[in-house]
C-alpha cells in the first residue's frame, strides 16, 4: 500500500488556527484539530507536544503569517499619508465583520499570557511603525513619532468600531485614519510649521 504523504506542519497550523478562531482558544484540542486536519490525534501528539504546546505553535504561526503579510503590505505602500491610510485599511481586513474581530480579543489574551508571543507583538508594533513612518517621511507638518501615532490611532480606531459596528470595518478606518491624518499632518495656516516666519 503506498505510504500517504505527509502534511506539511505548517497546513496543520493553518487548520488549529480556524479550529481557534471559529470556537476559542478553550476548544484547540487534539481531537478537535484531528477532526480539521485528517491527522490522528496520536499523530498530533507527537509532533506537538502537548495542548499548551499546540496552543503555543498556534500563535507564533498566526504572527508568522501577520509578519510575512505586514512586510509585503508594507513594500508596496505607496510613500505617502494616503498610502499610510491604504496600508493600514489592509490591514484591518484580517478582521472581518464584528464577529470575528470579538472571537480575535480572545485569541489576543493568550498571546498576551506568553512572554515570548508578546515580544512578537511588539516586533511586529515596530515593523508597523517603520512602514509608516517611510509613508510620512517628508510630509510637512509631520510631527516626530507620526508613524506611532497613527499607529495606535488605528487600533483605537479598530476598538470603537467594535461598540458601533454599522460600517463595514475597512470603510470605517479609512474615514477614520484619514481624519486624523488631516488632523495632525496639515499645519495650521500662518503656523511655523507651515513655513511662516514668526521672528525678525
Amino acid at each position: 500500500m503506498p505510504r500517504r504523504k505527509q502534511v506539511p506542519d505548517a497546513d496543520v497550523l493553518d487548520a488549529a488556527l480556524d479550529v481557534l478562531h471559529a470556537r476559542g482558544p478553550q476548544a484547540l484540542t487534539f481531537a478537535a484539530l484531528a477532526g480539521a486536519s485528517g491527522l490522528a490525534p496520536a499523530t498530533l501528539v507527537q509532533r506537538f507536544g502537548g495542548k499548551s504546546d499546540l496552543l503555543r505553535r498556534t500563535l507564533l504561526h498566526a504572527w508568522g503569517r501577520l509578519d510575512r503579510e505586514t512586510a509585503r503590505s508594507g513594500a508596496e505602500a505607496e510613500r505617502t499619508p494616503e498610502g499610510a491610510v491604504a496600508f493600514l485599511v489592509g490591514l484591518s481586513g484580517q478582521y472581518g465583520g464584528i464577529d470575528s474581530y470579538a472571537d480575535a480579543l480572545l485569541v489576543l489574551r493568550e498571546d498576551l499570557l506568553d512572554p515570548d508571543v508578546r515580544r512578537r507583538g511588539a516586533a511586529w508594533r515596530q515593523a508597523l511603525t517603520d512602514v509608516l513612518d517611510a509613508c510620512l517621511a517628508g510630509t510637512p507638518g509631520a510631527p516626530d513619532g507620526a508613524g506611532a501615532l497613527l499607529a495606535t490611532h488605528w487600533q483605537g480606531t479598530l476598538l470603537w468600531w467594535s461598540f458601533d459596528p454599522r460600517l463595514p470595518v475597512a470603510e470605517h478606518v479609512e474615514r477614520e485614519l484619514t481624519r486624523f491624518v488631516a488632523a495632525v499632518l496639515t499645519p495650521p495656516a500662518g503656523s511655523a510649521r507651515a513655513g511662516t516666519r514668526t521672528g525678525p
